[in-house]
């Protein structure tokens, strides 16, 4: 078993830097989780899928198995970021969790060499992140006008 170094640093920099996208977009809006955080996710869930790939052609091998511990193990980062606010009891932190998650599938989609469907992945994420952001400001600025 050996990996193909060249592989394993195109899967891994593509990793990063979808990692590195999704968290420019968390860093420059100030949350909880930002650059470090989702590069790191992205490229962990890389280098565990390539580990799988390892084995792939081992008898008794369940290559899901991997991936499911990947999005169980992202998840206690990802509870981490949510926070149950003193204001109003509204919680706060599911965005950044989510994109967190969304890393942690980024690696994997990395790790299994899938380039094009990460390409397409990382630029839904943020598109979705900066869209449904800037959304949220506007009815959240509506619903807090004392005017209506």
């Amino acid at each position: 078993m050996e990996i193909d170094n060249v592989q394993f640093l195109l899967q891994s920099g593509a990793a990063t830097l979808s990692g590195l996208l999704m968290g420019l977009e968390r860093k420059f809006k100030g949350k909880p989780a930002g650059l470090k955080t989702n590069m790191l996710v992205a490229l962990g869930a890389c280098a565990f899928i390539t580990i799988s790939l390892l084995f792939k052609d081992a008898g008794g091998t369940d290559m899901t198995r991997i991936v499911g511990q990947i999005v169980v193990g992202v998840g206690f980062l990802g509870a981490g970021v949510i926070l149950h606010g003193e204001d109003n009891n509204k919680v706060k932190g599911l965005a950044t969790a989510a994109t967190i998650w969304c890393s942690a599938a980024a690696g994997c989609l990395a790790g299994f060499g899938l380039y094009l469907s990460l390409l397409y992945f990382t630029v839904f994420v943020v598109m979705i992140n900066l869209v449904f952001g800037y959304l949220n400001r506007k009815v959240k600025k509506h619903a807090d006008d004392p005017d209506d």
